[in-house]
């Protein structure tokens, strides 16, 4: 038997403390028609100062993770500002204003020099947008005080409109007018190429998240679990070599990836018999477990539209990792129409378009789905087996909230995630992101990765982030917060007659697997073999497989 060392943890302490809040543009600003992004109600100047070399931020933010430990840095400053009263995504206006800001979170992201140019095009773009808006307006004062001054001279020569002054004053009002109208089509030009810009990038971070290149500088939160337990409980002995998990499979007379691949190509792969029953008794527990902690469950469409996918952000940058359908053969709405790439989209996109109660929130959803993603930028990698497929099974988990709680919301759910590893006993390893691997839609994320013996290493099963309000803005998801008791009491203690509401403010949106179903049978086949090739079903799946306690070798 190999020896079942712990696989080495990379630790990476914080170099740098992020913020995922940028600061936008005042009530009164020009608002920018855009599908992605609004501006927003409060502005606070900028500033700069040390980080990373480049400028300070604003932290808005604190962890709620105890296990947390987060170098102090001097890029923060010591009043803390709320991330309820500021966005976490941007719009063109507060991108312009905190440039350097924004780019130090490229930088952090270690983003490609075409994302970085797109934010300065961005500033450059909207700089010449204000000039053109206020050319647009004082061509239209000129145009509208010319034709009152024509409506003058008419109402003083009785109507007659022939007059030369007349004449005159009509043509400098339609030459004015004409001038508006050109720098309004130019205006839509520049506003569209913003748009397009805009939705090229990432989140703006989390001030935990760690610095760092690469999942090598991933940051080990806390490990559960030891790797010797269920050998030493099943058996194993010192020349016992654990086998992969399609090799197990296939012993139980349950692999038959010949088939898939003769139907469907490479990465698809075929589960029958008792492995096949086993997969299902995992997205069984799994469900339940979710319903138990108050999760709504789903049963989401498979095929969504183009602007549902811009909605959660797979789309425009992961165009390629999807299946796409063709037009010829259907749309969603008129749009392009998509397989799921995972239930978040679908889940997130219930609500979009819509102001909700704060008293509604936090709204959660869960949902067991196929899943269909046609990694593209995964050529050669991962070939073998369950890990990285086509088409797999995974229970998603959607969280809807406010800005006050989406950090406990975020734990919340990953720690559910956690409590199923642990009730299957599989050993597991918490790991906060770094800048560099930390997704694009994310501020902050927590991978769980599982043991897998027959690699003698951890790999992901889960992700579980925290976008903020990057994903609402987005898809225009609001809710309007209550209104306070002394905003609605009167002066002699009753309630205001005309007390107004709240203005509706972005949500929060979180998601992650609860967890991945094919990668999950990985871990329990691999981790409960036994050295005569059967399999121990764990405790807590044995009522989903009608009490059935062991998978055995087929002769």
């Amino acid at each position: 038997m190999r020896p079942l060392t712990r696989a080495a943890t990379a630790i990476s302490s914080s170099r740098s403390s992020l913020s995922p809040s940028l600061l936008s543009a005042p009530a009164d600003a020009m608002k920018v028609t855009t599908t992605f992004f609004s501006s927003y109600s409060r502005m606070i100047p900028s500033a700069t100062g040390p980080i990373i070399g480049r400028s300070r931020l604003y932290s808005s933010t604190t962890s709620t993770d105890s296990n947390a430990s987060v170098t102090s840095s001097t890029s923060l400053i010591n009043n803390r500002l709320s991330r309820a009263s500021l966005p976490s995504s941007l719009d063109a206006r507060s991108l312009s204003d905190n440039l350097d800001i924004v780019l130090s979170h490229l930088s952090a992201r270690r983003a490609s020099e075409e994302t970085m140019n797109a934010a300065k095009s961005i500033s450059t773009l909207n700089s010449e947008r204000v000039v053109l808006i206020q050319k647009r307006d004082d061509a239209l004062q000129k145009r509208n005080e010319l034709s009152a001054q024509v409506g003058k001279l008419m109402r003083e020569n009785k109507g007659d409109s022939e007059s030369d002054g007349i004449i005159s004053l009509k043509e400098q009002a339609s030459q004015a007018g004409d001038e508006a109208n050109a720098i309004e089509t130019t205006l839509n030009e520049i506003e569209s190429n913003m748009n397009a810009l805009l939705a090229s990038l990432p989140n703006l971070l989390d001030d935990i998240v760690p610095d760092g290149d690469n999942d090598s500088a991933n940051q080990c939160v806390s490990e559960w679990g030891d790797v010797n337990a269920l050998p030493n409980q099943l058996g194993w002995t010192e020349d016992f070599e654990p086998l992969w998990h399609d090799d197990i499979a296939a012993n139980l007379g349950g692999w038959n990836s010949e088939a898939a691949v003769s139907m469907s190509g490479a990465r698809f792969v075929s589960l029958t018999g008792s492995v096949a029953r086993l997969e299902r008794a995992i997205s069984s527990y799994f469900l339940d477990r979710a319903s138990e902690k108050g999760y709504t469950e789903v049963s989401p469409p498979l095929v969504v539209s183009r602007s549902s996918l811009e909605g959660t952000s797979q789309l425009p940058k992961f165009e390629e990792d999807l299946f796409k359908i063709v037009r010829e053969s259907h749309t969603c709405n008129g749009e392009d129409a998509f397989l799921i790439p995972t239930a978040e989209v679908p889940l997130t996109n219930m609500h979009s378009n819509q102001i909700l109660e704060e008293s509604d929130l936090p709204i959660s959803y869960c949902a067991l789905t196929p899943c269909f993603r046609a990694e593209a930028g995964s050529y050669g990698r991962d070939t073998r087996g369950l890990i990285r497929t086509h088409q797999f099974y995974k229970v998603e988990l959607v969280k809807i909230t406010t800005p006050e709680t989406s950090d406990d919301e975020h734990h919340k759910l990953t720690r559910h995630a956690e409590e199923c590893l642990e009730e299957l006993k599989i050993p597991y390893r918490k790991m906060r992101l770094c800048s560099g691997d930390v997704g694009f839609s994310a501020q902050h994320c927590y991978d769980l990765e599982a043991w897998l013996p027959s690699t003698q290493e951890y790999r992901e099963i889960s992700s579980c982030s925290n976008t903020g309000d990057f994903q609402a803005r987005r898809m225009a998801l609001r809710y309007r917060p209550e209104l306070k008791a002394e905003e609605s009491a009167d002066n002699k203690g009753g309630k205001k007659k005309n007390a107004k509401k709240p203005k509706p403010v972005f949500c929060h949106t979180i998601n992650g697997s609860g967890l991945a179903v094919g990668r999950t049978l990985v871990a329990v086949l691999e981790n409960y073999q036994t050295p005569t090739g059967d399999v121990v079903v764990p405790e807590v799946l044995r009522p989903y497989m009608g009490g059935l306690e062991i998978l055995k070798k087929k002769q």
